[in-house]
């Protein structure tokens, strides 16, 4: 049960870029949630409940898995993904629904370049012990994301994005 939880149902374990695996389903949850007109507020609570869930099956689980791997960071533990994804999110609970597809998509590759680049000082954030360092860094680079995210719509990106997914669709 734990290896189940801590990568996301099998997401970690497949082959190529498990992380980006374990960050979709909150894009996918978030979009679907966007999509059906759950109100606002729902879709803070659902989104931070979705955090502080990953969080907690990092916390509590993850020591399992570096126990049974022998690796401080084990491919396969993606909740840490799944909850930082969740949190670059919340921030943009309110947009138009014309906006959501392009949005989504871009916090999804905001939050997948800096948790590769790592920005300071979330690599010092894996030092942490045990599940806190797989999960402390994704969480920051969350925060970095949402923060870029807003950013982004603040300077017009998004509409810019939009535009360009709408005239290449039709």
């Amino acid at each position: 049960m734990r290896r189940l939880l801590t990568s996301c149902f099998g997401l970690g374990c497949l082959p190529l870029a498990p992380g980006t695996w374990g960050s979709l389903p909150p894009v996918i949850i978030f979009i679907l949630l966007c999509k059906s007109g759950a109100p606002t507020l729902l879709i803070i609570i659902i989104m931070t409940a979705l955090v502080m869930i990953a969080s907690a099956v990092c916390i509590k689980f993850a020591p399992f898995i570096i126990a049974a791997t022998g690796k401080t960071d084990p491919r396969e533990v993606v909740a840490d993904e799944f909850a930082g994804q969740a949190l670059t999110l919340i921030p943009i609970a309110a947009l138009p629904s014309a906006y959501i597809w392009s949005t989504a998509l871009l916090a999804f590759l905001l939050f997948r370049l800096f948790d590769i680049v790592k920005p300071w000082p979330a690599r010092k954030f894996e030092m942490l012990p045990e599940g806190w360092g797989i999960l402390a860094d994704d969480l920051l680079v969350g925060f970095y994301a949402g923060i870029a995210l807003l950013l982004s719509l603040k300077f017009g990106l998004i509409e810019y994005i939009n535009s360009l997914m709408c005239s290449s669709i039709f």
